[in-house]
């Protein structure tokens, strides 16, 4: 019979062992009623885990871990959290609120999210030219026909229409 090796929270750093750190919190599961009536100990916690969130950030800023690494520790944990400690209301609003405030949309995640929008604004009216200048070289609907199809405004299929013609 093996016995799990219980990691120490330096261990798991030390040991690139990162994936282990949602379960982490099982180490404290036998406190969770001292936890959640005692806020001394409940602020030593939430510490802790305040603690991992700034070292995954600092793996994240020196390239260790990629962006998406850290956000699955960070939901798993959450999840870890919410499952096991139903019980502990304080327990698990206090750890629960580091480890999913951390999912917060962040300025990064923000600029990607704005990125692939304009992308996809800029592909649909690609699209709509592309379009509208294979109406254009069938030859067969007006300017304003072509415009109505494409979604274009008539001054864009008039101005495709000028570059065809170039």
């Amino acid at each position: 019979m093996r016995v799990l090796k219980t990691y120490s929270l330096d261990d798991i750093f030390e040991k690139g062992l990162l994936m282990l750190i949602p379960f982490y919190i099982f180490s404290h599961e036998k406190n969770f009623p001292e936890y959640n009536s005692n806020g001394q100990k409940l602020a030593e916690l939430k510490a802790e885990y305040q603690k991992i969130l700034k070292r995954l950030d600092e793996l994240e800023q020196q390239g260790v871990i990629g962006t998406f690494d850290k956000r699955t520790i960070i939901e798993l944990s959450n999840d870890v959290i919410k499952e096991i400690a139903q019980k502990y209301e304080n327990v698990k609003k206090g750890v629960g609120d580091i480890m999913g405030g951390a999912l917060i949309e962040t300025e990064a995640r923000t600029i990607l999210n704005q990125g692939i929008k304009q992308g996809k604004t800029q592909g649909i009216s690609e699209t709509k030219k592309l379009t509208a200048l294979r109406m254009l070289k069938m030859g067969k609907l007006t300017i304003e026909e072509i415009a109505e199809c494409s979604e274009l405004s008539v001054a864009e299929a008039e101005q495709l229409a000028g570059l065809q013609a170039v």
